[in-house]
């Protein structure tokens, strides 16, 4: 074969297998690196929301107490309307079927808003206790299957520093002001599953209506008193 007819082909199969497109090359390079940048700065961003209504709650001096302000709600001496009469309404002695295969821990979901955790005892003077972990049912109320006085559930909208934000949204009352009438909240208590449907809710320093079966509430923001208030009435299905 003819050298430079050989030569010029072993240049050609040499370049054809190892290609350089160095402008093409720098292109990629940039947009990737562009990209990793805003992926990043978004990232940051998530984050920082997530956690900011934490972060400004502890290190902001003169705070409200919000787990104080919590069991506030029913230390207060006008809390005996669940005495009047709007409490004395003959209750339903419906009970939903046992079922061995739910939990044996005490427990709600409210599908609507994504809430599903334990529901957590304490006294008191432990609420604290309760409060950490997620929801907090109030003492000296009613429970499910005990419905002389409403089952008052409580818990913190925004949470502790610790707490992720899949925790967070999971396991408080972030997303309790989302929930609206006409949504159905589930509690399984002693293996038996109460649906309970929203019929009214409110906002303010004090619950409103006691005659109802599920009060649910939380803080409305993390420097005011407000408190949101879901009422609820249980159905028998």
């Amino acid at each position: 074969m003819n050298e430079d007819l050989l030569h010029k082909y072993s240049t050609y199969d040499e370049d054809y297998q190892n290609p350089t497109f160095p402008d093409f090359n720098r292109k990629i390079s940039k947009i990737t690196g562009r990209l990793a940048k805003w992926l990043g700065i978004a990232g940051i961003i998530l984050i920082l929301v997530g956690y900011a209504p934490s972060i400004w709650y502890t290190l902001t001096p003169n705070k409200f107490d919000l787990s104080k302000l919590i069991a506030a709600t029913f230390r207060k001496e006008n809390t005996n309307k669940f005495a009047t009469e709007d409490n004395n309404i003959q209750k339903s002695a419906y009970q939903p079927r046992f079922d061995p295969n739910l939990p044996k821990e005490n427990r709600i979901k409210i599908p609507s808003v994504k809430i599903e955790t334990t529901i957590n005892e304490a006294s008191w003077e432990n609420y604290e206790n309760a409060l950490k972990i997620s929801v907090w049912r109030v003492p000296d109320f009613g429970t499910p299957a005990s419905r002389t006085l409403p089952t008052i559930l409580a818990a913190h909208r925004y949470g502790y520093l610790k707490w992720s934000i899949p925790y967070r949204l999971k396991n408080s009352f972030y997303n309790l002001s989302k929930l609206k009438v006409g949504d159905t909240v589930e509690i399984t208590w002693e293996q038996r599953k109460y649906i309970y449907e929203v019929y009214k809710e409110s906002e303010g320093e004090e619950i409103t209506d006691y005659s109802s079966d599920l009060i649910l509430y939380t803080c409305e923001s993390l420097n005011s008193p407000v408190r949101i208030f879901k009422y609820a009435r249980l159905l028998e299905i």
